[in-house]
């Protein structure tokens, strides 16, 4: 008897398992080949614009994303730098097979948590609730909840061209029984496409024709608990695609299975085959490609930019026309795969499945994209997972606390009809929300949930603490009004800036700097964590609200949201409509 077995060990699986049994729970966690423990499927690398938020999130929730690829790190580097810290998102080359590694040595070392090979195909219910699964061996395994964290693997399927077969990603093999369990469970299952470039000999690559493309020094740590020194091991390399390139995949368009029909399901908007670039932009001459190492001491290299569903005779063709790859081996074919997910609107702000107690899905399987969005799904349905077992109230984070809940609000209230991406554009109120003060936003709501250890707290502590001197010392001196000329900077100010850390100096410096404009968002944080914190009950009677319409009392019904604010953001739910719950909310509660 376990409390909560988690289906898949992607990265949304490997933290939810370690969340939960972090929080005391007996935990299993079933992976169909335990040598694809957080296996990046495609590109080595972890963070980037809006994904790096989310890694310091998990990181200050005790999630071990940030401390993996920090110890594992090739290359860092900070981007969005010319812009405000707002955007600042870090993000850092993996090597893959060590990443892989040491999450497994996590895993495995990981109290209270069992690692098991096996494929789940059953969720077994009594009454609504989860009782046990049931594994392709016949094994039946009881537990109090579950956690689906299938990644791409459901009913996978792989096209390069004219040939498709069923298959998982980088040849592992599907999972093909749990589909119709989770039909069977009240789920709607829509078809998302993803795929992955072509991996190349390094043997075959001219680096002299690239440009070097170095990391930043010193790099930056994902992890606030990481103190030694992460070193820049490796360069990556940009190159770039020509007329050549482009002439041939457009003669060889009816052999795409995305352009001839035998593709019609969805792929990800925002990171399109090489043949969707070249159609949907055809006045551009040239595409850039960023070229990745996969390892320290591995003999293969990713071609960003370069993802690709065309068949093999047309890849080897056009990647040889890129200048530095004219003799390139291709290791690995690119190759596009389509997958089961489920209708993300299914969940609650939890990420608990509406119609089945103690049922939590993340990552993929919920219709996004990527690894850190995965894992930060994970660690919150690994937290709630032990929440619905400890009887307890659910952990959920809103728009204006952290990334991850705004990424959790637009999946469960908005949908999504395509492969989600984390992005800073779509947090109203990233001013607040930045990666640098993500340990003050959540460490102390992770330490009450036993997550984050006394040290994380510390740490977290010493730097508010620092950071309040620092602004207290300097508005004292009347220094504050020079720290907010652009050219100026703090260390100067200060009589000895090695008396404090260098995050307590950063969130300093940020908070006299942007002073105005965090004045600003705090206040319309206020207004937005009013409408938040106004409770709707969860068996209210939506049908029966006079003055609503009858499409928003559909939507409300379906949906149950948790509050008045997540409520005014379901489509189809009116300001009307919202005016009338606030009437009727008052009207309860007064009664």
């Amino acid at each position: 008897m376990y409390d909560i077995i988690i289906i898949g060990a992607g990265h949304a699986g490997c933290e939810a398992a370690l969340a939960a049994a972090r929080m005391g729970q007996e935990t299993l966690l079933f992976t169909l080949n335990l040598d694809a423990v957080a296996l990046m499927a495609c590109n080595p690398a972890i963070g980037g614009t809006g994904k790096g938020h989310l890694v310091r999130e998990m990181d200050a929730l005790g999630g071990e994303m940030g401390r993996a690829i920090d110890d594992t790190t090739l290359q860092s580097r900070m981007l969005n730098r010319s812009k405000g810290p707002a955007v600042h998102s870090l993000r850092a080359q993996a090597d893959k097979r060590q990443y892989q590694k040491r999450m497994k040595r996590a895993l495995f070392s990981q109290e209270h948590l069992t690692v098991r090979q096996g494929e789940v195909v059953k969720i077994e219910t009594v009454n609504g609730r989860v009782t046990g699964v049931v594994t392709a061996t016949g094994d039946h395994i009881p537990c109090r909840a579950c956690v689906v964290c299938t990644g791409v693997y459901l009913h996978g399927r792989i096209y390069i061209g004219e040939a498709q077969w069923n298959g998982g990603p980088q040849g592992l093999l599907p999972a093909t029984g749990l589909t119709s369990s989770l039909v069977d469970l009240g789920f709607s299952i829509r078809r998302f496409k993803t795929g992955t470039p072509a991996r190349v000999d390094a043997r075959s690559i001219d680096f002299s024709a690239l440009e070097p493309q170095p990391g930043d020094e010193p790099p930056v740590p994902f992890s606030f608990l990481t103190d030694h020194k992460i070193e820049n091991r490796m360069d990556c390399y940009l190159t770039y695609t020509n007329p050549r390139t482009h002439q041939i995949i457009l003669d060889n368009l009816d052999r795409a299975p995305m352009f001839n029909g035998a593709i019609t399901s969805t792929g990800p908007r925002y990171c399109p085959s090489i043949e969707s670039k070249i159609v949907r932009f055809a006045d551009k001459e040239r595409h850039q490609l960023f070229l990745e190492p996969e390892g320290y001491n591995d003999e293969e290299w990713y071609v960003q930019g370069m993802s690709s569903s065309l068949p093999e005779d047309v890849q080897w063709a056009m990647y040889r026309t890129i200048p530095g790859l004219e003799h390139c081996i291709l290791t690995r074919l690119a190759y596009a795969i389509e997958y089961d997910c489920i209708d993300s609107l299914a969940l609650s702000q939890s990420l608990g499945a509406l119609q089945v107690a103690g049922l939590y899905l993340a990552g993929q399987v919920n219709g996004t994209s990527g690894y850190e969005e995965a894992a930060a799904q994970g660690i919150l349905a690994g937290i709630n997972a032990a929440l619905y077992v400890q009887e307890k109230e659910p952990f959920v984070l809103t728009r204006d606390q952290a990334y991850i809940g705004v990424m959790v609000d637009d999946l469960t209230t908005k949908g999504t009809d395509e492969p989600y991406r984390m992005m800073t554009s779509r947090a109203e109120h990233r001013l607040t929300l930045r990666q640098d003060n993500a340990d003050l936003r959540l460490t102390a709501r992770a330490h009450a949930l036993g997550l984050a250890s006394d040290e994380r707290l510390r740490r977290m502590e010493r730097k508010a603490r620092e950071t309040a001197d620092i602004i207290a010392y300097l508005k004292a001196e009347k220094k504050d009004a020079l720290l907010r000329h652009p050219e100026n900077t703090l260390d100067p100010l200060l009589p000895d800036p090695s008396l404090y850390t260098m995050g307590a100096r950063e969130q300093a410096e940020i908070q006299i700097k942007y002073e105005g404009y965090l004045q600003k968002a705090q206040a319309a944080l206020r207004d937005a964590r009013a409408m938040e914190e106004k409770l709707l009950p969860a068996d209210a009677p939506y049908m029966d609200i006079t003055g609503l319409r009858m499409e928003a009392r559909q939507k409300l019904s379906a949906q149950r949201p948790r509050s008045i604010g997540q409520a005014g953001r379901i489509p189809g739910v009116s300001p009307a409509d919202v005016a009338v719950l606030l009437v009727w909310l008052k009207k309860q509660e007064k009664e």
